[in-house]
């Protein structure tokens, strides 16, 4: 069978078959990458390029010493939240902590929009500040509001910031998602997690007293900000917390468009960021299959599903309808597979992806509901059924950032893993191939005409035990 690239372009710009470059992308400088054993997070994807820092105008002090630092003692924690830290055997800070921390938990406080990627320790800098910032002599008035796009991604939040501070005496972490504040009592607790839209109706129901809130931080904030997504909800709960309030805006991508908005919702803020060549996660193999059409997509799906059951596995689709079919067809055909999506109760998504996280469940079939921040170490494979767009009609383009956040969910904490896209047709080719050129990443060739040697190479990555930042599979035929 031709290969796709052959089949839509002119033969001189099809991408190399045999002797494909490895998937690992390329960044520019000359920094490498190293992974940083962190004890319960082993792993934290660290590297040696030089964080890019923007200071505030307002900054204060600019040569203070704590602008960076090189341990956790050097930011004077209180005693509770240190203890939290060894307990996870959180040695010393990831690169984006040394910077990030000294800014955040200066005082007066100071606005921060961090940009880096999956695996650095993103949500560990934003709990630590958290922590340092409230008072937990007031265990029920809420004093801290953390928002996320999900609420998958708002109780795994709630889950990392009750280990980091299980010595702090009196903390209580609510987590405001459907169903899970009770409507007699109302948000009682200091820290507060939760999705925009369930925060601002409880706002307004006057159950959340947000009189004495002192920080407010947005995880996955370029989606959160997004005007055609959760923008106007963010702007709304902004306009109903006090002015005062510490923001902190974080998230792996940050696009230039999304920025600018950030830019105002989060006035004279600290920028640490890391330019979109380097957010490419390297210890992910990313592949694609070409399928001689949509119609085969699923058969060749079920042949990968022994692969996919050597760890665990996330297959990304584009609408409920075709997770739920999937399901159903991948079930009819004696495989195991679950499915999770926004139409499921809040409930039944919690329980699916507990069983996900525990190994019950191997492979789940999701829409873009999980791409973003969910970590479960397991998962050394990712499906990219549909490539991700966005858009509609004619409008619609190659989703950049949903694919980085995707593939991020394989490669967890130094582990290695595998991103195959699938692609069938000119608009799937070229809507890949964009995606790739961001990123500057030469994509391996899966052949379904050659099953013994996609298997070889597939599970020559899953079974690596560690993540190597200079690893790349062999070059197809080799």
């Amino acid at each position: 069978m031709a290969d796709l690239a052959s089949r839509i372009s002119k033969p001189s710009d099809a991408p190399a078959d045999d002797g494909a470059a490895p998937a690992t992308a390329t960044a520019e400088g000359n920094g490498a990458e190293k992974h940083v054993d962190e004890g319960t997070n082993n792993g934290l994807v660290e590297t040696s390029y030089d964080v890019e820092v923007k200071l505030s105008d307002l900054q204060a002090d600019k040569d203070s010493p704590l602008y960076s630092v090189s341990s956790f003692e050097e930011l004077g924690l209180p005693k509770p939240i240190n203890d939290g830290l060894l307990a996870m055997n959180f040695k010393k800070p990831s690169k984006i902590q040394e910077r990030a921390l000294p800014l955040m938990l200066s005082n007066p406080p100071s606005n921060m929009i961090a940009q880096s990627q999956s695996g650095t320790g993103k949500t560990a800098a934003f709990v630590l500040t958290v922590l340092t910032r409230i008072d937990l002599t007031k265990p029920t008035q809420p004093q801290a509001l953390l928002l996320a796009p999900s609420r998958e991604l708002a109780r795994q939040i709630q889950g990392v910031i009750q280990t980091i501070g299980k010595f702090c005496e009196n903390l209580i972490v609510e987590a405001a998602i459907p169903g899970s504040i009770s409507r007699e009592t109302g948000v009682k607790g200091s820290v507060v997690v939760g999705t925009p839209g369930t925060v601002m109706d409880l706002i307004r129901r006057r159950q959340f007293d947000v009189s004495q809130l002192k920080i407010l931080v947005i995880d996955e904030a370029d989606n959160m900000l997004d005007q055609q997504g959760m923008g106007d909800q963010c702007v709304r709960v902004k306009g109903l917390i006090p002015r005062t309030v510490q923001i902190l805006l974080f998230s792996a991508t940050f696009p230039d468009k999304v920025m600018n908005f950030a830019r105002k919702y989060a006035p004279n803020a600290n920028e640490i960021k890391l330019r979109h060549q380097e957010l490419t996660v390297k210890g992910i193999s990313q592949m694609y299959m070409d399928c001689p059409d949509e119609s085969k997509k699923y058969d060749i799906l079920c042949k990968l599903y022994g692969l996919m059951t050597i760890g665990s596995s996330v297959i990304f689709v584009k609408t409920r309808e075709s997770a739920t079919e999937i399901q159903r067809r991948m079930e009819a055909d004696g495989h195991k597979v679950s499915a999770l999506h926004g139409a499921y109760e809040g409930q039944n998504r919690d329980a699916l992806l507990d069983d996900f996280r525990s190994g019950r469940s191997k492979v789940l079939i999701t829409t873009n509901v999980l791409a973003r921040g969910i970590d479960v170490s397991s998962v050394s494979m990712v499906i990219n059924y549909d490539i991700p767009m966005k858009g509609f009609g004619d409008k619609e383009q190659p989703d950049m950032e949903t694919y980085l956040h995707r593939i991020g969910r394989t490669g967890r904490f130094g582990r290695v893993g595998v991103s195959i896209s699938f692609v069938y047709d000119r608009k799937s080719f070229e809507a890949l191939s964009q995606i790739a050129n961001y990123y500057g990443i030469d994509l391996v060739q899966l052949s379904p005409d050659d099953w013994d040697e996609t298997e070889r190479r597939v599970q020559e990555v899953i079974k690596s035990s560690r993540a190597r930042p200079d690893y790349a599979p062999n070059p197809l035929g080799n």
